[in-house]
């Protein structure tokens, strides 16, 4: 066995070692999936409502979000460090499109969790404005107040 490969075999080895059970067992994930909940609370017009969280479509907003936003990355990683730097109008499209698909995956997220996307779009707003009440500074962006998430 030359170096790399026991190199190699000592890192899986430490992988291994530091990957939950049910990443690695297919019944242990498939029992976890099976009691997954959660509840999510809303305040609003003076009430509060109390919703359960739809898991499967929260893994269905997940999944999607981070395969759609990986697509639309791609075409801007091709443009910055191989192909020409002009955008084509195809490639535009391109990534309009796929935007589109992380909306309607994002959609579905806010639909598991029992909001609308209004009301993401104002928690947003609200957090935002907090943490740079004068508008962006790249000492707020990299040096977060404490439980500013």
């Amino acid at each position: 066995m030359t170096d790399e490969q026991k190199k190699f075999n000592d890192y899986a080895k430490f992988v291994d070692m530091t990957t939950s059970v049910a990443s690695k067992n297919t019944d242990t994930l498939q029992d976890r999936l099976g009691t997954l909940t959660g509840t999510t609370s809303h305040k609003g017009d003076g009430s509060e409502r109390h919703e359960e969280m739809q898991v499967a479509r929260l893994l269905t907003s997940v999944i999607g979000m981070m395969a759609e936003s990986g697509e639309f990355a791609e075409v801007v990683k091709k443009k910055i460090f191989q192909a020409d730097t002009q955008f084509t109008e195809d490639e535009i499209f391109h990534m309009k499109r796929e935007l589109g698909d992380v909306l309607w995956y994002w959609v579905q997220g806010c639909t598991a969790l029992g909001f609308t996307p209004h009301e993401v779009m104002e928690e947003n707003i609200k957090k935002l404005e907090k943490r740079y009440p004068n508008g962006f500074e790249v000492v707020r962006s990299e040096v977060r107040a404490h439980g500013d998430i």
